[in-house]
């Protein structure tokens, strides 16, 4: 009775090892893989303790079990609670919607070491100057916007 409580326990453990690994852990890990040697050593021991014939009957069972459950499972969306069903539409400093101009003078809210915290007109953004530092509470002047950065300069 013990020889076959080890067999199933192997076969279940494996089992559950690999539907994680497939399901929750993509990829090939480590869980993946000792699910499918725990699963190995549960058929070659029910060969081993059982004989020929029963072995190729737990092998067969267990790839039967396996496959039927992996089918039912993404078959019946089981998982889809599980999954990402939204996604991030948005965008990292959205600087063409505050409308910044080439010149438009502000304070800097942080140290730029090059990048830091600039307020123009009570609009804070992201800035960037050229590679020089500026202190945090100096004034700054727009030289250049792009799609997503304000490179500025400090006003003398």
């Amino acid at each position: 009775m013990a020889a076959w409580s080890i067999v199933i326990l192997l076969v279940l453990l494996g089992l559950a090892l690999v539907i994680i690994e497939v399901i929750f852990i993509p990829g090939t890990t480590l869980v993946g893989a000792a699910g499918f040697v725990s699963m190995i050593i549960g058929i070659v021991l029910s060969f081993r303790y059982f004989g020929g014939e029963t072995g190729w009957v737990t092998l067969g069972g267990s790839t039967a079990v396996s496959g039927i459950f992996l089918y039912l499972s993404f078959r019946t969306n089981v998982w889809k609670r599980f999954a990402l069903n939204s996604s991030i539409d948005s965008k990292v400093n959205e600087v063409e919607g505050l409308k910044f101009v080439v010149g438009f003078e502000g304070l800097a809210l942080s140290a730029l070491r090059p990048v830091g915290k600039g307020e123009f007109g009570g609009n804070v953004t992201e800035v960037k100057t050229a590679g020089e530092y500026i202190a945090a509470g100096e004034s700054i002047r727009i030289i250049k916007v792009s799609t997503n950065q304000v490179i500025v300069e400090k006003i003398n």
